[in-house]
């Protein structure tokens, strides 16, 4: 039998890299069908490397979940936000997320 599924249906992304808008609050999302795929699910702490304007950079962030979904969100750190001038908005492209640190 499938897996029952509750809400609507997800952004589809299943595969890195992916570009998506960064919120208003400098938050970028991964979406639940790829925090499944890529096995983030108790992932607590990833190195992110992004691209925009042309440049990559890599940083550590926490990935923040919410209660009822698989989806998770990590905050651009304002140091980069402030050195690319990445506004809120913007369109960034998730390049890697490899996990860190393991919810126990």
């Amino acid at each position: 039998m499938a897996e029952r599924r509750r809400g609507v249906k997800g952004l589809g992304i299943e595969s890195l890299p992916y570009r998506i808008k960064m919120y208003s609050n400098n938050q970028v999302l991964v979406p639940a069908s790829l925090v499944r795929k890529l096995g983030l699910r108790d992932v607590v702490e990833a190195q992110v490397t992004i691209r925009y304007a042309g440049s990559e950079h890599t940083f550590t962030a926490r990935l923040l979940k919410t209660k009822y979904t698989d989806s998770r969100q990590f905050t651009l750190p304002k140091e980069l936000r402030e050195k690319l001038s990445i506004p809120p908005g913007a369109e960034v492209e998730v390049v890697s997320i490899k996990p860190l640190k393991v919810h126990e």
